[in-house]
């Protein structure tokens, strides 16, 4: 018997080297690159929980390190962080990294 490898376990995910870099807004209308977000409508609101799960969740997942620092807003990504729908690597990987992220309370953004 062969051990099975699934593509969650081996799927890149880029962080930021701090989340002091996030400089992203933290209101208005986020316009998501394709490589991020290849959906119908790339565009996210930020002043409404759907609109930051999309955005944050796509960035986290499929953006790039300096998509992130230019996209991501540190306060909202703290407050926002336990809503995102994340792969469980994915989640534990970020916050191996930014410890800060596990005490992040669920404010609505």
């Amino acid at each position: 018997m062969t051990d099975r490898v699934l593509i969650q376990d081996v799927v890149p995910y880029d962080l930021p080297s701090s989340l002091d870099k996030l400089a992203g807004p933290a209101t208005g209308i986020l316009q998501l690159p394709h490589s991020v977000h290849w959906g119908p409508d790339a565009r996210a609101e930020l002043a409404t929980r759907d609109g930051v799960q999309k955005a944050y969740g796509s960035l986290i997942r499929e953006g790039s390190a300096a998509q992130q620092e230019q996209l991501l807003n540190r306060g909202l990504l703290l407050s926002a962080w336990s809503l995102l729908r994340l792969p469980q690597r994915c989640r534990a990987l970020w916050e191996a990294q930014f410890p800060e992220l596990l005490g992040a309370d669920d404010v609505q953004p």
